[in-house]
């Protein structure tokens, strides 16, 4: 093969490959750019179909309709910040406190309790006990019942000890030669060495206690300051599901109703998206240093 050839072949591959890859970020964010621009598009125009990727009628009808049908939408987005970054920091020092201990191999009760974790990620109490459980504990209408709950996980403690366990022992060892204690050690080696994995926990926790709603539902539906963005959301959609249902959507009741179920839908989904959207860029930097950990050995 000539080196002619070669490079024709080279250019032939590389414009597959182009292609390929161009296909595939328009199949992503396709998607995505057509809820945006029914979110953007007038509520009734958005019922004759045919939306792609922009706005046929462009308007704010849709926000402006939400914001203003949740008066509580304000205080509720701020209590989900709050309870977000409360839980991820919480939950991730916890989990990796924990983590650390599996770990250890001179933890005697290692196994039994990697067992009992295990256990738990099959077998569950149920929506009852569990109900109980927190009724017991005084954390009906309580922000606690936010937090305290999801502080452990078994898959995450499985992850970051999983990780924990790639790190050399050594670098423990001459800490403790050199007069550091267990606390010294997490904090000050172990920590700071796996925060690719804990960036990794830090998102899954933070877009569940972003996305939750039904413990809002079940617990703290009766302190309207404890209420969180989605469950306002979820109320807001339920309210305009009921309206479009109780008339004929395509025609006079949606006209007087001036809600679009579909286009309060998007919106929704823009408001609850974007916010995790935002996080994930100042994160890319540990996903990426999480994947290249280990590719080179010396």
């Amino acid at each position: 093969m000539t080196i002619k050839q070669s490079r024709i072949i080279d250019n032939i591959t590389n414009t597959v490959i182009v292609v390929f890859m161009a296909l595939v970020i328009v199949v992503t964010l396709y998607p995505f750019l057509n809820v945006v621009a029914k979110s953007f598009n007038d509520p009734i125009d958005t019922v004759k179909g045919g939306i792609h990727i922009l706005p046929r009628v462009p308007t704010l009808d849709n926000y402006s309709d939400l914001f203003s049908a949740g008066s509580n939408l304000s205080a509720a987005f701020r209590m989900s910040v709050l309870r977000t970054l409360t839980g991820t920091v919480s939950g991730v020092l916890c989990c990796a406190m924990f983590a650390f201990v599996l770990s250890r191999r001179d933890f005697m009760f290692r196994k039994l309790f990697t067992t009992v974790l295990v256990v738990t990620m099959y077998i569950s109490g149920g929506l009852i006990p569990e109900y109980i459980l927190i009724r017991n504990l005084g954390l009906i209408n309580n922000f606690g019942v936010y937090i305290i709950p999801g502080l452990l996980s078994a898959f995450n403690v499985i992850i970051i000890r999983t990780f924990i366990q790639g790190i050399p022992l050594s670098l423990q060892e001459s800490a403790k030669i050199d007069g550091a204690n267990d606390l010294t050690i997490f904090f000050r080696i172990i920590f700071p060495l796996c925060m690719p994995v804990l960036a990794t926990v830090a998102l899954f926790i933070a877009v569940g206690q972003w996305n939750s709603w039904f413990d809002t539902y079940l617990y703290t539906r009766s302190v309207k300051s404890l209420s969180t963005l989605q469950y306002e959301l979820m109320k807001v959609l339920d309210s305009a599901q009921n309206i479009s249902s109780s008339a004929d959507v395509y025609s006079e009741g949606l006209r007087s109703a001036k809600r679009n179920p579909e286009a309060l839908k998007m919106a929704i989904t823009v408001i609850a998206t974007v916010p995790i959207l935002a996080v994930y860029p100042f994160m890319q930097r540990y996903f990426v240093s999480g994947m290249t950990l280990g590719s080179v050995k010396e």
